[in-house]
């Protein structure tokens, strides 16, 4: 059996419960969502993410992503992504970011801690150092999702983003693809449709936002080229307040 392709990366399209409010500003909630993972065509699992407060303004985002069927040959153990993040004045601020792939090796784990005031991240990613130097509004695979959302949620234009991907800061572009409305479990619903994609790269990473959701994500795909490679589809999804 062919190895998918980075399974780790699905969870890139993790998302954030918003609170629109009035006056331009937004808030988060507390939330647990999960999806259909749908590979080249066959059913290879899902995925869940909770948001949950850490401690004082602090956030804890995580990801856990379990493979089915043959793709558990594979992927035999859950794999789960953790950010750490606080919010201020709107602007999405890591902390920690951490991927576990499920096995007892570290050779595909990642550990990074952010150091805002010293301009760098530093820690392991697959067993190599890492010592970045880091401007403002930089992001981790998961943060990186809750700023796009946030900007939505703020009538702002995602245009770019940089984002720490194991040893390196890498940037991705954004684009609108107008609006669609779409059949979903909790009922249809009206979504913008943007994609991304690292600058450089064929594989465009395309999202259905819904509105009425707070921008929640309800449907992915990633395609390389004309290839559809994966596709999310959400399943369950509840909210709380704060």
């Amino acid at each position: 059996m062919q190895r998918p392709s980075r399974w780790i990366a699905i969870t890139l399209l993790m998302l954030v419960s918003l609170d629109v409010h009035a006056a331009g500003s937004a808030s988060i909630s507390p939330f647990s969502v999960s999806y259909e993972v749908i590979f080249r065509g066959l059913n290879a699992g899902t995925a869940s993410l909770t948001l949950q407060r850490d401690n004082g303004d602090r956030w804890r985002y995580e990801s856990r992503n379990e493979a089915r069927g043959l793709f558990r040959l594979a992927f035999p153990g859950e794999i789960t992504q953790t950010s750490v993040f606080r919010i201020d004045d709107d602007v999405v601020i890591p902390i920690q970011y951490r991927a576990d792939d499920g096995t007892e090796s570290t050779d595909k784990d990642i550990a990074l801690n952010f150091d805002h005031a010293a301009g760098k991240a530093t820690g392991v990613a697959e067993r190599l150092n890492v010592n970045l130097p880091i401007e403002s509004g930089v992001q981790d695979p998961m943060s990186v999702q809750i700023a796009v959302m946030r900007a939505l949620s703020l009538g702002q234009t995602p245009t770019r983003y940089a984002m720490i991907d194991k040893q390196e800061v890498k940037t991705y572009e954004y684009r609108s693809w107008g609006r669609e409305r779409i059949a979903t479990p909790i009922g249809p619903v009206e979504a913008v449709i943007w994609s991304s994609a690292r600058v450089g790269s064929n594989r465009v990473t395309k999202v259905w936002y819904a509105i009425e959701l707070g921008y929640v994500p309800v449907r992915a795909e990633r395609r390389r080229g004309d290839k559809l490679e994966w596709a999310m589809n959400l399943k369950t999804l509840k909210s709380s307040a704060k």
